[in-house]
């Protein structure tokens, strides 16, 4: 074989690229080329699936063609192009690797003394491009397009934002906590609100109120109607009563109006402020929200594993030849999409850790890409 030209067009590659060869390239092509073309393929069927069981619904709002086409759709691919990523991943490998088994050539790379170790180098390299690529578009891009997409299907489809909340309870300061029994957003009032200060632990101010209404000219501004404050100092307490009193609360209803898939809106860096603030906070309903910032990094990683797998499955050729592995690939890859989202309702409906739910999928089909790995022919 020819030494590979590192000279392309004028331009001399970095001597560190020289590890990659020509057969190299040629793999990485084929990875990419079937990935994305298996994204193309699949997510035009999707598209045309999902504007035949919505087209009733947009024409009944009298949505505007270039609202669907580039608020919702333009936004719709790549969330769902990245959110079964995983199933294209698996499709692109166990395609040309078979074919490449089907036509001898991964013999042929055995017969010149290449490892399999060796041939995976090209896989890996591909799943890496893949995972930066997906985690970027995950944590940064999709999630500003989803507020779009979102807000299109509020509008024009079916409304997914929650206009009241219940049995509301946070720190809004320092050993200052805050409850509402009942909040409605349209009127931005909460009803049976209490606010309870502590010092050392001790109770030394009580607050309760028969409403207290959001001012939405003034940030973090609140007013309490029928109110009143017990001040209890050891064995002495006053009483004081009221119609009304502004006060200045730490707190928004953004804060507990949890709009459904909300985290998927939020970048990461968002997420984790998020996430941050309302733990400080005390606000328990905060699981989504890991869920989907540990998920993101755990999708990211599964190229790797269920590029392994493939390899492995794929780069024997078998007498059910391609037909084979890709049955059993897509069942794999649907049964690890499936596993995926039982681990995040353990989370979220149950007491496993966020982080430990998200990444059991990777873990389990880890051992069984080792297995497969050790499987596979040398």
């Amino acid at each position: 074989m020819k030494k590979l030209n590192w000279k392309i067009k004028g331009i001399k590659l970095p001597d560190n690229w020289k590890w990659l060869k020509r057969l190299d390239f040629y793999i990485i092509k084929k990875f990419l080329g079937t990935y994305v073309f298996a994204i193309a393929l699949i997510i035009s069927i999707a598209v045309v699936f999902d504007f035949n069981e919505k087209m009733d619904r947009f024409m009944s709002h009298e949505a505007p063609w270039n609202a669907i086409v580039f608020d919702y759709y333009l936004n719709f691919i790549p969330y769902f192009a990245n959110l079964f990523s995983p199933l294209f991943v698996f499709i692109a490998v166990i395609f040309f690797t078979s074919k490449l088994a089907e036509n001898s050539e991964i013999i042929a790379m055995f017969s010149t003394g290449m490892s399999f170790k060796r041939m995976l180098r090209p896989y890996m390299v591909s799943a890496a491009i893949i995972a930066v690529v997906t985690f970027f578009l995950g944590s940064y891009v999709i999630p500003q397009g989803s507020v779009t997409r979102i807000n299109f299907e509020d509008k024009y489809y079916k409304q997914r934002k929650n206009n009241t909340a219940r049995n509301i309870q946070l720190e809004v300061d320092s050993g200052v906590i805050a409850y509402i029994e009942r909040f409605e957003d349209y009127s931005k009032t909460g009803y049976r609100f209490s606010l309870d200060k502590f010092k050392d632990k001790q109770l030394v101010s009580h607050l309760t109120a028969r409403s207290v209404t959001y001012d939405t000219a003034s940030v973090h501004k609140w007013i309490i109607k029928d109110y009143m404050i017990r001040e209890m100092d050891g064995m002495k307490e006053s009483i004081t009563k009221g119609d009304r009193i502004d006060s200045t609360l730490f707190m928004e209803p953004a804060d507990f109006l949890i709009t459904k898939n909300q985290q998927e809106m939020m970048t990461n860096p968002q997420l984790s402020e998020y996430i941050t603030r309302q733990r400080q906070r005390g606000f328990a309903n905060i699981k989504e929200f890991e869920i989907e910032y540990h998920k993101r990094i755990a999708m990211s990683f599964a190229s790797f594993i269920l590029t392994l797998i493939g390899v492995s499955l794929s780069s024997k050729k078998t007498k059910g030849g391609m037909g084979l592995h890709l049955g059993i690939g897509l069942a794999l890859s649907f049964s690890y999409i499936l596993f995926q989202t039982i681990a995040s309702t353990f989370a979220v409906n149950g007491n496993v850790p966020p982080v430990i739910a998200v990444w059991i999928p990777n873990i389990l089909y880890a051992f069984i890409a080792f297995y497969l790995y050790q499987k596979a022919p040398k």
